[in-house]
């Protein structure tokens, strides 16, 4: 059952950073099209840059950073202060491993139910961007996306310092 979990979580992390890879890649493709397009304005060749270039970068930066959260904490990668770590008995390290992972679990709930309910409140009233009148809501959903998948590999790793607490070998990745 667990090495299911542990199977389960690490690709719903590995597919959300992919994705979230894949959407820096394409607004980068994006940008440079735009200021390419800029650049030619004077030459008078019909390409001009793309209307609304930073509604769309600020939705896909979004998106792209809800979805690395999860991989960031599957391969516990969060900034964290080792100063002590070489003082501490083992034990009390995996307690503090075990701290840390629930109430990283915590606060990944709090963040996607707020962002959750952002999104009902946008969608309720209608809001688009400035510049190219994307529906606001569309960016808080693709967020939300990430956030759900944060929300379940915290969830993960949190059973995972359980078992580490307790004593089980993790399984090799």
């Amino acid at each position: 059952m667990y090495r299911t979990l542990h199977r389960f979580a690490e690709t719903l992390a590995r597919v959300l950073a992919l994705a979230g890879g894949a959407v820096l890649l394409g607004l980068t493709a994006l940008t440079c099209y735009s200021i390419i397009g800029r650049a030619l304005i004077p030459l008078d060749m019909g390409i001009g840059p793309i209307r609304g270039i930073y509604d769309m970068t600020e939705i896909g930066m979004a998106a792209a950073v809800f979805a690395f959260l999860p991989w960031a904490q599957f391969r516990e990668a969060h900034a964290r202060v080792d100063l002590f770590q070489w003082a501490i008995p083992t034990k009390l390290d995996q307690f503090f491993d075990l701290l840390f992972n629930a109430a990283m679990a915590f606060v990944a709930f709090i963040g996607t139910q707020r962002l959750y309910y952002g999104m009902q409140d946008k969608l309720a009233y209608g809001e688009t961007t400035l510049i190219a009148q994307i529906p606001v809501w569309q960016g808080y959903a693709a967020g939300l996306v990430g956030a759900v998948g944060f929300v379940i590999v915290a969830l993960f790793c949190t059973l995972r310092a359980a078992r580490r607490l307790a004593g089980f070998r993790d399984i090799a990745t």
